[in-house]
């Protein structure tokens, strides 16, 4: 009796290192970027000089084209969720920002494992009001998830709290950087606004100083998270959401290197922050790539991959119109009407678009991954 019990103990023992050297294994290799990896990411960007693409998803045909897209670069990259996309993503029936951000994350947590690249989890704008319904319901998620032995579920959020005053934003950024900090994830943060409208929040209407940010500023938000965990800065100079004309959009990259210099000379180089550049569709190159020098390792991408998909979408419409509808009582072509036809083509074309935000960004053949 005592010999069997002995066995089964040996047995119990066996499973459970058989288990944990599984779980370490998934851990490692997943190409979901874990916390650590995702540090890295970023720490090679900086080192490296360059930045990397942060496309909105909505869907699951925008997650296939993001992940293809990054594979076929050799880059990797970060995939983010805003609170219109997880809107999007519940369906009519639910209509629930942080549900639908789940579900996708999930979704990519899946498709990811078929690719050769690392990419990052990030949820986009974060508004004060929606912290609660939005933000928190996201970073509970993590937590149930690390309890199971898995790590967070997203690997960074972003809370903009720009709308307030700096100090008022300053206060929720340090509440909020401690409660990712337990859960190994990095916040985003914002001051100084980014001009435009995205997902209904329209700043077009504020005085053209608010979208510059100041030194002054840098040191204040650089003094206020310094130590709490590592978080990433989206300073403002001149950037806004959406597409315009050539000319019409003003941006200031001195901006940053003016600001970085100020913490800098203030506390070190180890002081230098990961910067994010916001609204990036629509910018020249030159601007994109002097922002790598003053320390941008992320820029968002929405507006133009959406005109990518939207475009591949139309162009099949106009192309086969008689197929597509039934015109004057006929029948039409149901290889033209059938969704797949031209969501196919949309998912391809934002590929070929994101591809090419790797190149201007130049994170294309950077991947850091090891199988």
């Amino acid at each position: 009796m005592e010999i069997h019990k002995q066995n089964e103990t040996i047995s119990d023992l066996r499973f459970a290192l058989v288990k944990s050297t599984l779980l370490l294994l998934i851990t490692i290799t997943m190409p979901v970027a874990t916390p650590a990896q995702y540090r890295d990411m970023l720490d090679a960007a900086q080192k490296g000089g360059y930045a990397y693409p942060a496309i909105n998803i909505t869907s699951l045909s925008t997650i296939n084209g993001a992940l293809k897209a990054f594979s076929e670069a050799k880059s990797d990259g970060i995939i983010q969720v805003s609170t219109g996309g997880g809107q999007f993503a519940s369906g009519l029936g639910i209509n629930d920002a942080a549900y639908g951000s789940i579900v996708l994350a999930e979704a990519i947590y899946t498709l990811a494992e078929k690719y050769d690249v690392l990419v990052a989890l990030h949820t986009d704008h974060c508004h004060p009001a929606k912290v609660d319904g939005f933000l928190r319901p996201l970073l509970e998620a993590s937590r149930k998830r690390i309890a199971e032995g898995k790590g967070p579920l997203f690997q960074s959020h972003m809370y903009d709290g720009s709308e307030l005053p700096l100090e008022e934003n300053m206060e929720m950024s340090k509440s909020l950087l401690k409660e990712c900090a337990e859960l190994d994830i990095i916040l985003e943060v914002e001051a100084g606004v980014v001009g435009g409208e995205e997902d209904g929040h329209d700043t077009s209407g504020l005085p053209a100083e608010k979208l510059y940010t100041t030194p002054e500023d840098m040191v204040t938000v650089y003094e206020s998270l310094n130590g709490i965990g590592r978080f990433m800065f989206a300073a403002t100079f001149g950037n806004v959401h959406g597409a315009y004309k050539p000319g019409a959009v003003k941006l200031t990259p001195t901006i940053l290197r003016d600001g970085q210099n100020a913490v800098i000379e203030k506390y070190g180089d180890a002081a230098e922050m990961d910067l994010v550049f916001h609204g990036g569709s629509g910018s020249d190159l030159e601007d994109i790539r002097e922002t790598l020098g003053y320390g941008v390792i992320k820029m968002n991408i929405d507006t133009d991959t959406q005109y990518a998909f939207t475009r591949a979408v139309a162009s099949h419409i106009i192309s086969n119109v008689e197929g597509v509808l039934k015109i004057d009582g006929e029948v039409g072509n149901k290889k033209f009407y059938d969704p797949r036809s031209y969501i196919k083509k949309a998912e391809q074309s934002l590929c070929e678009r994101l591809k090419v935000a790797c190149d201007d960004l130049l994170s294309t053949g950077k991947t850091i991954y090891k199988a």
